[in-house]
């Protein structure tokens, strides 16, 4: 689904992204691992297009996308669930829903599917209230049925446990899980909390300083060398 090749970044003279490579399967979940500040959120903002990179090739089922703009890589079926939600806070839970579509055209456009809210029932009761009253987690459910919406082939969520009570943070693991059962889309999960991750992950990739430092299968996750570089 997801095929990332040696990518490099930069800030200025700081080399933040180190030759980062990793692939996302369809139907999977990837679970991206690491202490903060160690390039995870610079390497999903470069995937999605938001940061420009400066070397390495991103593919989408086998499509170079490198010079395409965000709102073409959201087109081509990539989702971005960032980190902090960003939702509209102004506009109403059904008018942010709406804005998830924004990529498709015609009726399509304009009609919720109902699955939305068989996955995110609160969502469904809390319609025409503003997305700024919503809790943390609400919001959070919210940013993710948004990208949802735009029927991904790929959905990327930059730390969804962020800040959310313990409740909530079941309900989306329950997403994630189903998502990964119904095989149509791939899951890049960036985490710190590790036991969400574990138990959602089908592989794993854990940075440190920019670039990759171990990858495997979840199996490999316990691991004494994987632990030492999550540690804080």
């Amino acid at each position: 689904m997801l095929q990332v090749t040696e990518l490099n970044q930069y800030y200025g003279a700081a080399h933040t992204l180190r030759g980062v490579s990793l692939d996302v399967q369809k139907g999977k979940v990837l679970s991206l691992l690491g202490r903060n500040g160690v390039g995870k959120t610079t390497l999903l903002k470069c995937l999605m297009g938001v940061l420009p990179a400066a070397s390495g090739n991103v593919m989408l089922e086998g499509r170079n996308i490198n010079k395409l703009k965000p709102y073409q890589r959201a087109a081509l079926g990539i989702a971005y669930v960032p980190q902090g939600r960003e939702i509209f806070a102004r506009l109403t839970v059904e008018e942010n829903l709406l804005m998830g579509m924004a990529v498709k055209s015609g009726r399509a456009a304009a009609v919720i599917k109902g699955e939305v809210y068989e996955l995110f029932p609160v969502l469904k009761e809390m319609l025409h209230r503003r997305g700024g009253d919503l809790s943390g987690g609400q919001q959070q459910q919210l940013a993710i049925a948004r990208a949802l919406l735009a029927e991904p082939k790929l959905i990327i969520l930059d730390e969804p446990t962020e800040g959310i009570q313990p409740s909530i943070i079941k309900d989306i693991g329950r997403v994630i899980h189903l998502l990964r059962q119904r095989g149509d889309i791939g899951i890049l999960l960036c985490e710190q909390y590790f036991d969400f991750a574990r138990e959602l992950a089908d592989t794993f990739v854990v940075m440190s300083r920019g670039e990759v430092v171990a990858a495997g299968d979840q199996s490999e996750l316990d691991g004494d060398h994987i632990k030492r570089h999550l540690a804080v």
